[in-house]
């Protein structure tokens, strides 16, 4: 299951509302790179996949395709803003490791 802390789904429900796919959902995908070895990415999709796991968290549809589900199991996604910029952290208990910038794992 993932979660969304409330941050997190009012930003998403914020995009959602800037570029007016107020019916979208979240896509969460894990691709092969990244420091550590996977990254995240993330983006707004009108629709769900075929093959997609949806899942809803704080109000905000979730899509997740079937090579990223095992990987993404448990994943905790917040929203934080600082001095140094604003943006989406991910607390994945799947990763043994993780990388600095918080967008990759291992």
């Amino acid at each position: 299951m993932i979660v969304l802390t409330s941050e997190a789904a009012s930003a998403v429900k914020n995009a959602m509302a800037r570029t007016g796919k107020t019916e979208a959902g979240l896509r969460i995908m894990i691709e092969t790179g990244g420091c550590a070895g996977h990254k995240y990415l993330i983006g707004l999709d009108a629709e769900p996949r075929s093959d997609d796991v949806v899942v809803e968290s704080a109000g905000v549809k979730v899509f997740i395709d079937p090579d990223s589900q095992s990987l993404l199991a448990g994943l905790r996604v917040d929203f934080v803003e600082s001095l140094e910029g604003s943006g989406f952290t991910f607390d994945n208990p799947n990763a043994a490791s993780k990388c600095s910038c918080g967008k990759s794992f291992g």
